[in-house]
């Protein structure tokens, strides 16, 4: 028996199981029903919040031991604790520069596309108390209703209790969480769709629009670029994660990934020391959608509400921008809460005025999520390749031959 299968015989296997097992048309079947339940049924759609809301929260109870876990190890396999300072200061100045980037293109495009122009909106008609109330639901989002009560609040939380019925729960998630993943996709479409329903963006597609247009050409041409200098092609990285790229559609939230994304790091040829530092360091500092959102949004909201900005102002914002975005985390809702504490730092622009986008906030969350997840994978590979640690043999035959979530044990050792 071989010690491991190749990533060319895990493709050959997969040719013989049904394609309604692979995990990815699973998440695409559970949205488009979600899409329809929600759309001709919306109060059932509404009703089915509590699967998302269950999901995200199995995945964030996992969130802190993986962390733990991938840090400790990335430290311990590294041969000095130079290179812990090493790859620190590199994956900090990549973040730091890229990140720049981001803030710097969703000014620019905010300045030149000017989406919220015309609307015309007088902040003093827009209701404060109803931005209060979904800041503080987003602040304490951590503190999900659980249903039944049979979800911790952590992992670690369930063994200290020693509520058997958690501890078993915890256990057998520790191996088959992301399976549930098409569960938590179909709650959270459904949910969004019953909710807001798809008319109801008519008068805000335009900003919409301009965000996915802009986080796009961010992914292609910026991204794209830095994949392209490190050796390889942004468009099949894309198609090799494709499966975390679905399902973080159907969740809003990156954090759904976060265990699969430092699995997948490592067997497209990235070292498990640098995987271990830029994977969880890239959830507080290497947020690229967000960035672009933060800018954008604040220059919509100024448009929206006719609030003239001088370019020292803007620049202003894209500073501050640098600092808050930071507190934004992979959590769904995170980059309403950052934009929120942006336009409390600069007085010019209404507060309240964010009420505008506080409807389509969550279509606006899943670009984001998208955008993070992808630029934290492109970060994980260059600084990588810029330690000497890739092994490009692997990069490039992992590419040509992916491997779906629920496939890794047909390339485990035997």
């Amino acid at each position: 028996m071989s010690s491991s299968a190749s990533p060319a015989a895990a493709a050959v296997a997969r040719k013989h199981r049904p394609w309604y097992t692979v995990l990815y048309i699973q998440v695409l079947i559970a949205i488009g029903i979600a899409i329809v339940l929600g759309h001709y049924f919306p109060k059932t759609g509404v009703a089915m919040k509590p699967l998302g809301d269950a999901f995200i929260a199995l995945i964030r109870m996992m969130i802190a031991p993986v962390i733990f876990c991938t840090v400790v190890h990335g430290i311990g396999s590294m041969s000095d604790l130079t290179k812990v300072g090493r790859v620190g200061v590199k994956t900090l100045l990549y973040f730091e520069s890229v990140s720049t980037i981001a803030l710097a293109i969703g000014l620019l495009v905010g300045r030149t596309v000017q989406p919220g122009a015309g609307f015309n909106i007088d902040p003093a008609t827009l209701d404060p108390k109803a931005v209060a109330n979904y800041v503080t639901a987003a602040k304490q989002e951590g503190i999900i209703p659980h249903l039944m009560g049979i979800i911790p609040d952590s992992f670690f939380g369930a063994l200290a209790r020693g509520d058997l019925l958690q501890v078993l729960l915890v256990s057998i998630l520790s191996g088959i969480v992301v399976r549930a993943a098409p569960i938590g996709a179909f709650g959270a479409m459904a949910f969004t769709v019953g909710a807001y329903g798809v008319g109801s963006l008519i008068n805000l597609l335009q900003l919409i629009g301009t965000f996915y247009l802009t986080s796009a050409l961010f992914v292609l041409v910026v991204l794209g670029t830095i994949a392209y200098l490190a050796g390889f092609s942004i468009l099949r990285f894309i198609g090799y994660i494709k499966d975390e790229l679905l399902i973080v559609l159907g969740t809003s939230s990156s954090e759904t990934v976060l265990p699969h994304m430092i699995q997948k790091m490592e067997r497209l040829g990235a070292s498990k020391s640098v995987v271990g530092l830029v994977i969880p360091t890239g959830y507080s500092f290497n947020l690229d959608g967000t960035n672009i959102y933060m800018t954008l949004a604040t220059l919509f909201l100024a448009q929206a509400t006719n609030t003239p900005l001088t370019l020292g102002q803007e620049l202003s914002i894209l500073l501050i921008a640098m600092i808050t975005s930071k507190g934004a985390s992979g959590v769904t809702g995170a980059g309403f809460v950052t934009l929120a504490a942006t336009l409390a730092i600069v007085p010019d622009i209404p507060i309240q005025s964010i009420a505008i986008i506080l409807g389509i906030d969550k279509f606006m969350s899943e670009c984001r999520a998208l955008t993070n997840l992808i630029g934290n994978g492109v970060a994980t590979v260059v600084i990588s390749r810029w330690e000497g640690e890739l092994d490009a043999k692997a990069l490039h035959e992992t590419m040509a031959h992916p491997i779906a979530v629920g496939e890794e044990l047909e390339a485990q050792p035997i």
